[in-house]
């Protein structure tokens, strides 16, 4: 990553929030700290892991004042990860969320994969989500989508944005589950193994057809 950033308090951090335009809405519960701002576009080379601390050293969480592209995917498996705010568009491989994610984007998202299972999160993404498959599990559900849902969405029946589609139409078969198998990670998306689908992301390997 580039490590060219400012550690601004958090009223210098609310100051650009209003700036470019962030509803209060999105940020009124995130840790009231310094955060790390880059200025943007920012591009990040492989995996953006936020259970590293040095993911944001400085602060509470990464702001980037723009747009970011990370090459890799972003993962979050732990609890306590710093938030991630993007003030413009952000692209990504994937994105996998099960742990304390925040993640707020005032512009659209685009990865391959969207993934979210059991985290006690926010997520406000306020254009669209360009996916070719989005997978939730364990309740998860983004707080808010404020453009337009693209791509299949691989859901338990039990939340709003499931969709009547067959997971190995859009997952590689690595990925998807056996007629009772277990999966340690407990994803209840109907036939993903989140074991392997995780353990795909962490080698890189592509998890989506196509």
């Amino acid at each position: 990553m580039n490590t060219e950033h400012l550690e601004r308090g958090w009223a210098d951090t609310v100051a650009l929030f209003e700036l470019r335009g962030l509803p209060e809405s999105s940020y009124e519960n995130l840790h009231e700290e310094s955060y790390d701002v880059h200025p943007g576009p920012l591009t990040v080379a492989g995996d953006l892991d936020l259970d590293l601390e040095s993911t944001a050293p400085a602060g509470a969480g990464l702001v980037v004042d723009g747009d970011l592209t990370v090459e890799g995917s972003i993962v979050n498996v732990d609890d306590g990860c710093p938030a991630v705010v993007v003030l413009g568009d952000l692209r990504a491989v994937n994105v996998f969320l099960e742990g304390d994610a925040k993640l707020l984007v005032l512009g659209s998202v685009t990865v391959d994969a969207f993934i979210g299972s059991m985290t006690d999160k926010l997520v406000m993404i306020h254009g669209d989500l360009r996916t070719t498959v989005t997978v939730l599990s364990g309740e998860f559900s983004p707080d808010l989508v404020g453009g337009t849902l693209h791509g299949a969405v691989v859901a338990p029946a039990y939340l709003d944005l499931a969709q009547d589609v067959d997971p190995a139409s859009v997952l590689v078969p690595e990925v998807l589950r056996a007629d009772g198998e277990e999966d340690w990670r407990s994803f209840d998306a109907p036939r993903v193994h989140g074991g392997r689908l995780l353990s795909r992301i962490d080698e890189g390997l592509p998890v989506v057809l196509g």
